[in-house]
Protein backbone atom coordinates (compact mmCIF):
# COMPACT_ATOMS: atom_id res chain seq x y z
CA UNK A 1 0.00 0.00 0.00
CA UNK A 2 1.24 3.51 -0.82
CA UNK A 3 2.43 5.52 2.16
CA UNK A 4 -0.25 7.93 3.40
CA UNK A 5 1.33 10.47 5.73
CA UNK A 6 -0.05 10.53 9.23
CA UNK A 7 1.26 12.66 12.13
CA UNK A 8 4.24 10.34 12.68
CA UNK A 9 5.24 10.22 8.99
CA UNK A 10 4.78 13.99 8.82
CA UNK A 11 7.27 14.42 11.68
CA UNK A 12 9.81 12.28 9.83
CA UNK A 13 9.32 14.44 6.75
CA UNK A 14 9.65 17.67 8.73
CA UNK A 15 12.85 16.44 10.40
CA UNK A 16 14.36 15.87 6.98
CA UNK A 17 12.81 18.94 5.28
CA UNK A 18 14.18 21.43 7.82
CA UNK A 19 17.62 19.81 7.98
CA UNK A 20 20.44 21.44 5.96
CA UNK A 21 20.28 18.72 3.26
CA UNK A 22 16.47 19.05 3.11
CA UNK A 23 16.64 22.82 2.68
CA UNK A 24 19.34 22.37 0.02
CA UNK A 25 17.08 19.89 -1.78
CA UNK A 26 14.23 22.40 -1.68
CA UNK A 27 16.42 25.03 -3.32
CA UNK A 28 17.11 22.54 -6.10
CA UNK A 29 13.35 22.10 -6.56
CA UNK A 30 12.83 25.87 -6.74
CA UNK A 31 15.45 26.14 -9.49
CA UNK A 32 14.27 23.19 -11.56
CA UNK A 33 10.58 24.18 -11.80
CA UNK A 34 11.01 27.43 -13.83
CA UNK A 35 13.87 25.87 -15.80
CA UNK A 36 11.96 22.81 -16.99
CA UNK A 37 8.31 23.88 -16.94
CA UNK A 38 8.60 27.46 -18.26
CA UNK A 39 5.47 28.43 -16.28
CA UNK A 40 3.42 31.39 -17.46
CA UNK A 41 1.55 33.66 -15.01
CA UNK A 42 -2.08 32.63 -14.71
CA UNK A 43 -1.54 29.01 -15.70
CA UNK A 44 -3.13 26.31 -13.55
CA UNK A 45 -0.71 23.93 -11.84
CA UNK A 46 -1.57 20.79 -9.89
CA UNK A 47 0.78 19.53 -7.17
CA UNK A 48 0.16 15.78 -6.91
CA UNK A 49 1.17 14.73 -3.41
CA UNK A 50 1.21 18.31 -2.21
CA UNK A 51 1.65 17.49 1.48
CA UNK A 52 1.28 20.60 3.60
CA UNK A 53 1.80 22.91 0.63
CA UNK A 54 5.51 23.77 0.65
CA UNK A 55 5.82 23.69 -3.13
CA UNK A 56 2.46 25.37 -3.70
CA UNK A 57 3.83 28.49 -2.02
CA UNK A 58 6.74 28.46 -4.47
CA UNK A 59 4.34 28.10 -7.42
CA UNK A 60 2.19 30.97 -6.22
CA UNK A 61 5.24 33.23 -6.18
CA UNK A 62 5.62 32.41 -9.89
CA UNK A 63 2.12 33.78 -10.53
CA UNK A 64 0.45 30.41 -11.01
CA UNK A 65 -3.09 29.39 -10.09
CA UNK A 66 -2.37 26.66 -7.53
CA UNK A 67 -4.16 23.36 -6.87
CA UNK A 68 -3.09 20.50 -4.64
CA UNK A 69 -4.13 16.91 -4.00
CA UNK A 70 -2.88 14.50 -1.36
CA UNK A 71 -4.00 11.09 -0.09
CA UNK A 72 -3.60 12.24 3.52
CA UNK A 73 -6.51 14.18 5.06
CA UNK A 74 -4.08 15.15 7.84
CA UNK A 75 -1.69 16.82 5.39
CA UNK A 76 -4.50 18.53 3.49
CA UNK A 77 -5.80 20.04 6.73
CA UNK A 78 -2.33 21.39 7.46
CA UNK A 79 -2.09 22.81 3.93
CA UNK A 80 -5.47 24.51 4.32
CA UNK A 81 -4.30 26.20 7.52
CA UNK A 82 -1.19 27.54 5.75
CA UNK A 83 -2.75 28.57 2.44
CA UNK A 84 -6.35 29.46 3.25
CA UNK A 85 -8.26 30.38 0.11
CA UNK A 86 -5.09 30.91 -1.95
CA UNK A 87 -5.18 27.29 -3.15
CA UNK A 88 -7.78 24.71 -4.13
CA UNK A 89 -7.01 21.54 -2.16
CA UNK A 90 -8.56 18.07 -2.33
CA UNK A 91 -8.05 14.71 -0.69
CA UNK A 92 -7.38 12.08 -3.35
CA UNK A 93 -4.89 9.47 -4.52
CA UNK A 94 -2.41 10.03 -7.32
CA UNK A 95 -3.65 6.92 -9.14
CA UNK A 96 -7.24 8.25 -9.37
CA UNK A 97 -7.21 12.04 -9.43
CA UNK A 98 -10.50 13.83 -8.60
CA UNK A 99 -10.19 16.22 -11.57
CA UNK A 100 -11.44 16.45 -15.16
CA UNK A 101 -9.48 15.65 -18.31
CA UNK A 102 -7.13 18.45 -19.44
CA UNK A 103 -8.11 20.60 -16.45
CA UNK A 104 -4.57 21.90 -15.79
CA UNK A 105 -1.77 23.43 -17.81
CA UNK A 106 0.95 21.89 -15.63
CA UNK A 107 1.36 19.18 -13.01
CA UNK A 108 4.20 18.18 -10.72
CA UNK A 109 4.99 15.06 -8.75
CA UNK A 110 7.82 16.12 -6.43
CA UNK A 111 9.02 13.40 -4.05
CA UNK A 112 5.71 11.65 -4.69
CA UNK A 113 6.63 8.68 -6.90
CA UNK A 114 8.95 7.40 -4.16
CA UNK A 115 5.98 6.64 -1.89
CA UNK A 116 3.56 5.07 -4.41
CA UNK A 117 2.88 1.41 -5.11
CA UNK A 118 1.77 2.10 -8.69
CA UNK A 119 3.84 4.97 -10.15
CA UNK A 120 2.82 4.15 -13.74
CA UNK A 121 -0.88 4.62 -12.98
CA UNK A 122 -0.07 7.91 -11.22
CA UNK A 123 1.74 9.13 -14.36
CA UNK A 124 -1.20 8.07 -16.55
CA UNK A 125 -3.51 10.13 -14.37
CA UNK A 126 -1.15 13.11 -14.54
CA UNK A 127 -1.16 12.84 -18.33
CA UNK A 128 -4.97 12.72 -18.35
CA UNK A 129 -5.51 15.95 -16.40
CA UNK A 130 -2.71 18.04 -17.99
CA UNK A 131 -2.58 19.98 -21.27
CA UNK A 132 1.06 21.11 -21.48
CA UNK A 133 3.76 19.68 -19.20
CA UNK A 134 4.32 17.23 -16.35
CA UNK A 135 7.35 17.48 -14.07
CA UNK A 136 8.64 14.53 -12.04
CA UNK A 137 11.11 15.21 -9.23
CA UNK A 138 12.72 12.36 -7.29
CA UNK A 139 15.60 11.61 -4.95
CA UNK A 140 18.17 9.99 -7.22
CA UNK A 141 18.98 6.37 -6.35
CA UNK A 142 22.43 6.73 -7.95
CA UNK A 143 23.55 9.70 -5.87
CA UNK A 144 25.99 9.25 -3.02
CA UNK A 145 23.74 11.30 -0.71
CA UNK A 146 20.67 9.09 -1.28
CA UNK A 147 22.60 5.82 -1.17
CA UNK A 148 24.13 6.78 2.18
CA UNK A 149 20.77 7.81 3.63
CA UNK A 150 19.07 4.66 2.37
CA UNK A 151 21.77 2.61 4.09
CA UNK A 152 21.28 4.54 7.35
CA UNK A 153 17.51 3.92 7.18
CA UNK A 154 18.10 0.20 7.74
CA UNK A 155 19.25 0.99 11.28
CA UNK A 156 16.83 3.75 12.29
CA UNK A 157 13.53 5.06 10.99
CA UNK A 158 13.91 7.99 8.59
CA UNK A 159 12.03 9.35 5.60
CA UNK A 160 14.15 7.06 3.41
CA UNK A 161 12.82 3.98 5.23
CA UNK A 162 9.57 4.28 3.28
CA UNK A 163 10.97 5.51 -0.04
CA UNK A 164 11.61 3.67 -3.29
CA UNK A 165 14.37 5.59 -5.06
CA UNK A 166 14.61 6.05 -8.83
CA UNK A 167 17.26 7.06 -11.32
CA UNK A 168 17.17 8.78 -14.71
CA UNK A 169 16.82 5.53 -16.66
CA UNK A 170 13.93 4.37 -14.47
CA UNK A 171 12.06 7.61 -15.12
CA UNK A 172 12.70 7.57 -18.85
CA UNK A 173 11.38 4.01 -19.03
CA UNK A 174 8.20 5.06 -17.21
CA UNK A 175 7.79 8.10 -19.45
CA UNK A 176 8.09 6.03 -22.64
CA UNK A 177 5.49 3.62 -21.31
CA UNK A 178 2.97 6.33 -20.42
CA UNK A 179 3.68 9.29 -22.71
CA UNK A 180 5.16 7.52 -25.74
CA UNK A 181 7.73 9.41 -27.77
CA UNK A 182 7.13 12.73 -26.01
CA UNK A 183 9.83 15.44 -25.69
CA UNK A 184 11.71 15.13 -22.39
CA UNK A 185 14.11 17.50 -20.63
CA UNK A 186 15.93 16.74 -17.41
CA UNK A 187 18.49 18.10 -14.98
CA UNK A 188 20.24 17.05 -11.78
CA UNK A 189 21.13 19.06 -8.70
CA UNK A 190 23.48 18.26 -5.88
CA UNK A 191 23.21 18.41 -2.13
CA UNK A 192 26.87 19.13 -1.44
CA UNK A 193 28.61 18.22 1.77
CA UNK A 194 32.15 19.31 2.35
CA UNK A 195 33.66 16.37 0.45
CA UNK A 196 31.19 16.62 -2.43
CA UNK A 197 31.81 20.35 -2.70
CA UNK A 198 35.54 19.76 -3.12
CA UNK A 199 34.98 17.03 -5.70
CA UNK A 200 32.53 19.19 -7.66
CA UNK A 201 34.97 22.07 -7.58
CA UNK A 202 37.73 19.90 -9.03
CA UNK A 203 35.48 18.44 -11.74
CA UNK A 204 33.49 21.55 -12.69
CA UNK A 205 35.87 22.49 -15.49
CA UNK A 206 35.38 19.11 -17.16
CA UNK A 207 31.83 18.01 -16.33
CA UNK A 208 28.57 19.97 -16.51
CA UNK A 209 26.85 18.77 -13.33
CA UNK A 210 23.37 19.92 -14.40
CA UNK A 211 23.39 17.01 -16.85
CA UNK A 212 25.22 14.54 -14.65
CA UNK A 213 22.84 11.60 -13.87
CA UNK A 214 24.26 11.15 -10.35
CA UNK A 215 22.96 14.31 -8.68
CA UNK A 216 20.98 14.13 -5.43
CA UNK A 217 17.75 15.55 -6.88
CA UNK A 218 16.63 14.49 -10.34
CA UNK A 219 14.03 16.48 -12.30
CA UNK A 220 12.42 15.38 -15.56
CA UNK A 221 9.76 17.28 -17.52
CA UNK A 222 7.54 15.78 -20.23
CA UNK A 223 5.81 17.90 -22.88
CA UNK A 224 2.38 16.48 -23.67
CA UNK A 225 1.84 15.53 -27.31
CA UNK A 226 -1.63 14.98 -28.71
CA UNK A 227 -2.34 12.88 -31.77
CA UNK A 228 -5.45 12.94 -33.96
CA UNK A 229 -6.49 10.54 -36.69
CA UNK A 230 -9.47 10.31 -39.04
CA UNK A 231 -11.68 7.25 -39.34
CA UNK A 232 -13.62 6.47 -42.50
CA UNK A 233 -17.29 5.53 -41.96
CA UNK A 234 -19.08 4.58 -45.21
CA UNK A 235 -22.62 5.84 -45.79
CA UNK A 236 -25.31 3.23 -45.20
CA UNK A 237 -27.48 4.73 -48.01
CA UNK A 238 -26.10 5.10 -51.53
CA UNK A 239 -26.75 8.29 -53.48
CA UNK A 240 -28.57 6.34 -56.20
CA UNK A 241 -31.10 5.05 -53.67
CA UNK A 242 -32.36 8.54 -52.79
CA UNK A 243 -35.49 9.11 -54.87
CA UNK A 244 -36.22 12.62 -53.61
CA UNK A 245 -34.40 15.22 -51.54
CA UNK A 246 -33.45 14.08 -48.05
CA UNK A 247 -34.00 17.61 -46.68
CA UNK A 248 -36.40 20.34 -47.68
CA UNK A 249 -36.56 23.96 -46.67
CA UNK A 250 -39.44 25.00 -44.47
CA UNK A 251 -40.31 28.68 -44.04
CA UNK A 252 -41.85 29.85 -40.77
CA UNK A 253 -42.42 33.57 -40.62
CA UNK A 254 -39.10 35.25 -41.33
CA UNK A 255 -37.04 32.10 -40.54
CA UNK A 256 -36.13 29.21 -42.84
CA UNK A 257 -35.30 25.73 -41.54
CA UNK A 258 -33.95 22.54 -43.11
CA UNK A 259 -36.30 19.63 -42.37
CA UNK A 260 -34.98 16.06 -42.77
CA UNK A 261 -37.34 13.59 -44.37
CA UNK A 262 -38.34 11.14 -41.54
CA UNK A 263 -37.91 8.04 -43.71
CA UNK A 264 -34.34 8.96 -44.67
CA UNK A 265 -33.60 10.09 -41.13
CA UNK A 266 -34.36 6.55 -39.95
CA UNK A 267 -32.23 5.00 -42.68
CA UNK A 268 -29.25 7.25 -41.87
CA UNK A 269 -29.42 6.33 -38.19
CA UNK A 270 -29.45 2.57 -38.83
Amino acid sequence: MSLVFDARAARLYETWYFSPPGRAMERLVERSVPLLLDPQPGEKILDIGCGEGNHLITFQKLGLDIYGVDASPYMIRRAEKRLGDRATLKVGVAEDLPFDDNEFDLAVLINTLEFLDDPLEALREARRVVKRKVLIGVMNSLSWYCLLNKFRSFFRKTLFSHATLYNLWDLKSYVRSVFGNAPVTSCCGHVQGALMGKLCGLASDHWHFAHCPFGSFLSLAVTIKYRARTEQHPLKVGLGEVGHPVARVVTMGTHRFAEVDPEHERSLLV
